[in-house]
């Protein structure tokens, strides 16, 4: 298993997502965010079933800038619990690896 961590977070506009994406890439939170437009989202919220349009972003990173990247996403996500799900990558190529690596590495 690498280092590498694919992270989910749901976003309520592309305006915010393209936002955040650009800033933890140019933070080098993360090397590389895909911006996903129009998922759809049905979830409960404070005792309410909600129905949302939202965008997805799929951000790619090493497991030692997830600390750094989740306290920076909990500061500028305009939701009061952001959606933060942590992938383990199972493989990941070696030249991909490295690359994530270098674009990540403070």
């Amino acid at each position: 298993m690498s280092e590498a961590l694919v992270i989910l977070c749901t976003c309520p506009d592309h305006a915010i997502a393209s936002g955040l994406a650009r800033s933890l890439v140019e933070q080098r939170l993360a090397a590389c965010v895909n911006i996903v437009p129009a998922i759809r989202s049905i979830y409960s919220w404070q005792g309410k079933l909600c129905d949302d349009d939202e965008v997805l972003l799929v951000i790619k990173t090493l497991q030692s800038r997830y600390p750094a990247l989740e306290d920076w996403l909990r500061e500028h996500h305009p939701y009061d619990v952001p959606e933060l799900i942590a992938l383990r990558a199972e493989a990941v190529s070696a030249p991909y690896l490295a690359w994530l690596a270098d674009a990540v590495d403070s």
